[in-house]
């Protein structure tokens, strides 16, 4: 695994696309904290990388795109099959080197609160909680992206993907908020979600049968528990769709929480994706 690291590292730094990652970070965040905690006088560090998240819907895209399409195009991951490793140590290696680069401008990120101690008094647990929470939002995001990336020989398609991907989670909570609450709608919306997911089942283990005894089973489920307490299904799709949220489980690292369910969220996330991006490459390599 450390030779893949290497070897991802080198093709970051022998290219623009791991300095120019870590100087755009470092731009963001010196920009939001001359805004916000030199020119207004605010104290409150984190309210500078609560800013910041956004700038990851641009950003990890174009770090993530070429992690594996790029070997898909050139056909190189052919050479990744014959390596004398499982799948599996070849997929992280590539995710840690990915988050190695992340590290860099994060760690660069966690002078700003000893620096701005000098002038005032900062909270440093909150300051370096969000820092932690902007980390492990960061290692999501690029899981998501390195799945993608799996999944397209395109560069240019697998950074578009990403980017709507991640920008409709971004705004995930506004259309959670606009949706109807009554019990009918988050069943049928409950419904058609089961349907999806089968779908994805359907592609990724390639059995069919298995999909529909899956969604078969989910759908009688949802069925009985409509029947036994539909005032439970009121506002409950909604709900759902705001625990999907990525950015909003991050902002409770900007209100001073440091939560621990966002933390396992997180982690969960990144580990779905790597073996998800795994799954993908193994049936690649069967096909």
């Amino acid at each position: 695994m450390r030779a893949i690291i290497g070897r991802e590292l080198r093709s970051y730094f022998s290219s623009p696309l791991g300095y120019v990652f870590t100087a755009v970070v470092l731009l963001f965040v010196g920009i939001f904290t001359m805004v916000y905690n030199l020119k207004n006088f605010l104290s409150a560090f984190e309210l500078s990388l609560g800013q910041m998240s956004f700038v990851y819907i641009i950003a990890i895209p174009i770090l993530t795109m070429r992690i594996i399409a790029e070997e898909k195009r050139q056909k190189t991951d052919r050479l990744l099959y014959s390596l004398p490793m499982g799948m599996t140590r070849i997929v992280f290696g590539k995710y840690f080197s990915a988050l190695v680069v992340l590290a860099l401008p994060v760690a660069i990120t966690g002078l700003y609160p000893l620096i701005l101690s000098l002038y005032g008094e900062i909270n440093f647990l909150s300051a370096y909680g969000s820092i932690v929470g902007f980390f492990l939002l960061g290692a999501a995001i690029i899981a998501i992206g390195l799945f993608v990336s799996s999944v397209t020989e395109s560069q240019v398609v697998a950074a578009v993907l990403s980017f709507v991907i991640l920008l409709s989670n971004f705004f995930i909570s506004d259309l959670a908020n606009m949706m109807s609450l009554s019990a009918v709608t988050s069943y049928v919306a409950i419904a058609i979600a089961i349907i999806a997911l089968a779908v994805i089942i359907r592609f990724l283990v390639k059995s069919g049968v298995f999909a529909t005894i899956f969604a078969i089973i989910c759908e009688i489920g949802l069925v009985v528990l409509f029947m036994m307490s539909r005032t439970s299904f009121e506002g409950l799709f909604p709900k759902i769709l705001k625990g999907f949220s990525l950015f909003n489980r991050f902002y409770s690292f900007i209100g001073g929480i440091f939560d621990i369910t966002s933390v396992v969220y997180f982690v969960m996330v990144s580990l779905i994706f790597v073996f998800l991006t795994i799954q993908s490459l193994e049936r690649r390599r069967w096909n």
